[in-house]
C-alpha cells in the first residue's frame, strides 16, 4: 500500500527535528534479544558484538522482559518513548516523563501490547497490569541505559546531530523534496505530499497544520517508523547518516596518504570528517581527539582557507571551502 501524506504551507514552519535517546534503548533491546521483525543488520554487527555481554550480564539483574512485552511486533506502548520536546531533551528528562504516566494511560498501553502476542509470563502480567507498572518501567529503562547506550551516548549523538543538521539544512534551502532525498528509498515527495510505498492499493493521510517532527536514529537502521496518531505529533524516525563509520574506532579510519603528509594526521582526518558540517564537540567525539586539540587544529586549518565556521543555534559548526574541497578531492 502506498500511504500519501498531504503537507500544507503551515506544516512548514512547523517542522521540526529531535532526538530520543528512549527511542535509542528501547530499538537497542529489541535488536539485542533478536525480537521478531528484527533483521541481521550488517551496519549494526560490529556494535552488537561489542554490546552483547553486556546485554547478558544486564539481563540476569534487569527485569528486561518487562520492557520487551511493551514492544510486540510493529507496535510499541507510548509512555515508554515521550515525545522530546528539543534536541537539549535528556535521557533524565524523558525518564522523568516515562515515570510520571497516569496509571489509565499506562493501564490503557499494556492492555494493547498483551492482546497483540501470544500469553506472556504470568510474573511479567502481574508487574505490568500493577499500581507502579510506571516507575518499575522507568527504573528498568534507566538501569538498561546505563548499562548499554550511557557509555557511548557521546558518539551516538554527534551522528544524530550531524545528521539532523544536513536534514535541516536541506529542508531550509532546498524544500521537502531535498530533504527527504536519500532518507529511505520508499520515501519521496511528489506534488505537495510525502509518498511512502508499502506495497499495493493507496491510502491518504494529512499532516493537518501540525508540522512534521524528523527523529534520526542509528537503531531503527534500515527500516522507518511513522507516527500519526497522538500523543505523538506526526512523527517520522528514519535511518541516520553514518552508521556505519560510528561503530569504527577513530585509530582505524586514517586520511588518504599524500594529505596527511601535507598536514599530519589529525589535521588531514579533520578534513576528512569535514564532509558534513560538525561542531567541535561531535569532531572530538568522532575522531578520538580532545576539544582543546581539534580547536587548535581547526584554528589553523581556518587561517589557511580550508574550513569556515558559522553558527547554528547554540552550535557554531564547521565546515570545508571550496579549497577545502579540493585538496581533498585531490588527495583522494
Amino acid at each position: 500500500m502506498a500511504l500519501r501524506i498531504e503537507v500544507r504551507n503551515e506544516d512548514l514552519t512547523r517542522t521540526r527535528f529531535a532526538i530520543s535517546p528512549l527511542w535509542e534503548l528501547s530499538n537497542a533491546l529489541r535488536v539485542l534479544a533478536g525480537r521478531p521483525g528484527q533483521r541481521d543488520e550488517p551496519v549494526l554487527r560490529p556494535w552488537l558484538a561489542r554490546a552483547r555481554d553486556r546485554y547478558q550480564a544486564l539481563a540476569r539483574e534487569a527485569d528486561l522482559e518487562v520492557i520487551l512485552v511493551l514492544h510486540p511486533p510493529g507496535w510499541g506502548a507510548d509512555f515508554l518513548s515521550p515525545v522530546p520536546a528539543a534536541l537539549s531533551t535528556t535521557i533524565g528528562d524523558l525518564l522523568a516523563q516515562v515515570r510520571a504516566t497516569p496509571p489509565e494511560q499506562a493501564h490503557r498501553e499494556v492492555a494493547e501490547a498483551l492482546r497483540r502476542q501470544p500469553p506472556v509470563d504470568p510474573r511479567v502480567e502481574r508487574i505490568l497490569t500493577g499500581d507502579q507498572v510506571a516507575s518499575y518501567t522507568g527504573d528498568v529503562l534507566a538501569a538498561a541505559w546505563q548499562v548499554l547506550l550511557e557509555p557511548e551516548w557521546p558518539a551516538l549523538r554527534a551522528i544524530l546531530e550531524r545528521d539532523v543538521v544536513y536534514r535541516a539544512g536541506q529542508l531550509a534551502s532546498r524544500g521537502w523534496a531535498a530533504a527527504l532525498a536519500g532518507l529511505h528509498a520508499s520515501l519521496s515527495w511528489h506534488q505537495g505530499r510525502i509518498e511512502l510505498s508499502r506495497g499495493s492499493g493507496q491510502e491518504d493521510a494529512e499532516l493537518g497544520g501540525r508540522g512534521l517532527l524528523f527523529v534520526p536514529s542509528v537503531f531503527v537502521w534500515p527500516g522507518l517508523a511513522l507516527s500519526l496518531d497522538p500523543p505523538w505529533p506526526p512523527a517520522l524516525i528514519y535511518p541516520a547518516r553514518g552508521v556505519a563509520a560510528l561503530w569504527q574506532q577513530p585509530t582505524r579510519t586514517r586520511p588518504a596518504a599524500a594529505l596527511d603528509r601535507l598536514l599530519g594526521a589529525a589535521r588531514a582526518a579533520i578534513l576528512l570528517a569535514l564532509e558534513e558540517p560538525a561542531s567541535t564537540t561531535q569532531l572530538a567525539v568522532i575522531l578520538g581527539q580532545s576539544i582543546g586539540g581539534i580547536g587548535d587544529h581547526l584554528a589553523v586549518l581556518r587561517d589557511a582557507g580550508l574550513v569556515a565556521r558559522a553558527r547554528s543555534g547554540r552550535s557554531v559548526l564547521y565546515t570545508r571551502t571550496a579549497a577545502g574541497d579540493a585538496l581533498t578531492a585531490a588527495a583522494s
